[in-house]
């Protein structure tokens, strides 16, 4: 039986989650349908620009994305201090961005005078869309259900454009986030739609390169901050250099026209996170089908099931990364 959502997503235990979005009835959510030869790459931009205007408005960071031709997958991060910093009339002022709200909070986002009775029902009103803006299964009901009625509008057809439930998985530790990070942005070259990493279109690594080419970071994007530390500031721990190098490598060597291996030596990030050459290409390149619901080191692992009262056997509770 599937879990409940509530279940799979606790911020208590990770803050960053892998979230996969497929389409059904064998629909394209870009790309080229080989036996009609309609075209639906103009997709890509409305998915990329929705996720990046999401970005901007909820309380979750975007870690990384793919766009491919029938799935999306998307690495996120819970900024709960964020938005626990929010005052009543910034959450309203982001919510609204999305929706209506009421006659109470938009009056006052004007500023209009109001009655004690109006006053709480904005209060209420703000506890929930504070809620939704930090809450994942919102980030992804935003995005996909435009995006459904846009391409059911351009099919003239109806019916579920997606399938009912996005599938998620907690990225327990360091080590889990930056093998799933890699996987999602090496998503183009291992299925053949480009030959590197940097001329992957609408990923978001290639927007990493582009900005670092100018010494930049994108600021839609939750930014790499080097190294855990004391007085760490908000941001993936690691270091842009290391991480771009590393997904440049891995993705030339998953090219079927450049077989070899990592030097584990050459590449300080593994070995800060202990993890060995051979598991980083089986992770790198079979994240998908070797990992479950929860993934992490071994003591991770035990951690969170012990936790969340689940069974503790790796099969049955999640995917140890390293060995």
């Amino acid at each position: 039986m599937p879990r409940s959502r509530s279940d799979q997503i606790s911020v208590d235990d990770t803050p960053y989650y892998h979230c996969i979005s497929r389409c059904v009835r064998r629909a394209f959510l870009c790309g080229e349908d080989a036996l009609t030869g309609n075209s639906y790459e103009h997709r890509r931009g409305w998915i990329e620009r929705r996720l990046l205007f999401l970005a901007s408005v909820f309380a979750i960071d975007v870690c990384s994305y793919a766009v491919m031709s029938n799935h999306l997958h998307v690495v996120l991060h819970i900024n709960q201090d964020k938005v626990k910093n929010w005052t009543r009339l910034e959450v309203l002022q982001r919510w609204h961005k999305l929706h209506k709200g009421t006659i109470f909070t938009q009056q006052y986002v004007r500023g209009e005078s109001q009655r004690d009775f109006a006053l709480s029902l904005v209060e209420a009103s703000v506890d929930t869309f504070r809620d939704r803006l930090m809450d994942i299964s919102w980030f992804m009901r935003e995005l996909n259900e435009p995006i459904a009625r846009q391409a059911n509008l351009e099919d003239a057809c109806t019916g579920r454009f997606w399938e009912g439930r996005f599938k998620s998985q907690a990225l327990l530790d360091d080590a889990a986030l930056i093998a799933c990070m890699a996987y999602v942005d090496l998503n183009p070259v291992r299925s053949g739609i480009s030959d590197s990493p940097e001329r992957s279109d609408f990923t978001s690594v290639k927007k990493r390169v582009q900005a670092a080419q100018e010494n930049q970071q994108p600021k839609a994007l939750f930014p790499f901050v080097g190294n855990p530390r004391k007085k760490m500031p908000a941001g993936l721990p690691f270091l842009l250099q290391d991480y771009l190098e590393l997904v440049d490598m891995t993705g030339r060597i998953i090219r079927e026209d450049k077989k070899g291996v990592i030097d584990a030596s050459l590449l300080p990030i593994l070995q800060r996170l202990n993890i060995s050459s051979d598991n980083w290409l089986c992770i790198a390149t079979q994240f998908g089908e070797k990992t479950a619901s929860i993934v992490g080191s071994e003591l991770s692992i035990a951690y969170y099931c012990e936790s969340n009262r689940r069974l503790r056997k790796p099969r049955q509770c999640g995917t140890k990364l390293l060995a």
